[in-house]
């Protein structure tokens, strides 16, 4: 347990100044409400009003969040890989270009789809 207290300490310490910066900035932050300040931000883009059912979002959100998972994924399971790549030998190797395989076949769905370009 005595290998742990040093981790545990710096957890503590960080739990704790993160709950006090919270407290304190609603204790002593301002406090100057306005309209625009309490509506949502949308990225510069003006809400508009959604019907009774809800709206239908573009198809390039979708794809946007899928790329950005599809990315992150990979490079989760990419730099480990990379670290061990010695370990592994050719059996490493050809599952990583299997996977990287993969990865580029969403990537070409996404690009086919039209999730790259910006209007």
């Amino acid at each position: 347990m005595n290998a742990y207290a040093p981790i545990l300490v710096l957890g503590a310490l960080g739990a704790g100044f993160a709950i006090f910066s919270v407290i304190m900035a609603t204790l002593i932050g301002p406090k100057r409400y306005n309209r625009a300040k309490v509506e949502a931000y949308e990225c510069g883009i003006e809400p508009t009003p959604t019907p009774a059912g809800g709206g239908r979002f573009p198809i390039k959100y979708y794809l946007t969040a899928m790329l950005f998972i599809v990315f992150d994924i990979e490079i989760v399971f990419l730099y480990p890989w990379a670290v061990s790549f010695d370990a592994l030998g050719v059996f490493g190797l050809v599952e990583m270009l299997l996977f990287v395989l993969t990865v580029f076949v969403a990537y070409a769905y996404v690009w086919r789809r039209g999730g790259l370009e910006w209007d």
